[in-house]
Order: C-alpha cells, then sequence, then structure tokens
C-alpha cells in the first residue's frame, strides 16, 4: 500500500488515557499492536469504522500521516492534546 490509497480503518480508544486513539486496518485489527501499547490502552473500546483518504478531514490527524503510519507499523496513534504539546515543547 502507498501513501495515495484509501484504507479501510477502525478506530479504537483507550479505556486508561482520555484522548488516546489507535487507528487499525479493518482487516487486521490489533494484531500488530505492540504489547507495551496494548497494556497502554488497556481495555479496547471501538470508536468506529472510517475509511480514511489523503485527502479526508480528520479531527486532530493528518490523513496521510495515518495512511503513512498505518503501512509502516500496522496502526496510527493518536494522542491526547496535552501530551501531544508536551512532547513537541519538551523536544524544542
Amino acid at each position: 500500500m502507498n501513501d495515495s490509497s484509501a484504507i479501510l480503518c477502525t478506530i479504537f480508544k483507550s479505556s486508561r488515557e482520555q484522548g488516546l486513539y489507535v487507528f487499525v486496518p479493518k482487516s487486521q485489527g490489533v494484531k500488530n499492536i505492540p504489547e507495551e501499547l496494548r497494556q497502554r490502552i488497556g481495555e479496547w473500546q471501538e470508536v468506529m469504522v472510517l475509511n480514511i483518504t489523503p485527502d479526508k478531514t480528520l479531527a486532530r490527524a493528518e490523513a496521510s500521516a495515518v495512511i503513512h503510519d498505518i503501512s509502516e507499523k500496522g496502526y496510527y496513534l493518536q494522542l491526547p492534546p496535552e501530551i501531544t504539546s508536551q512532547v513537541l515543547h519538551d523536544g524544542d
């Protein structure tokens, strides 16, 4: 799959961290999620199934980044806004 492809994703939210979401290919489910991340997420709570295309507008992620990460890693991790902001500022 290349970055210009559409992908049908299942989106899960974490039962432990508010605002933490994982996007996975619907056809593969959560089998590619590393154990460390599985423990961090806790119980899988399915939010929705969404067809993501490169031009799709997402609330807190670039569709092309989601497609790329799923192609490369098998999942896309969306962190809570405060964690994302803190990571960006701490890295400056």
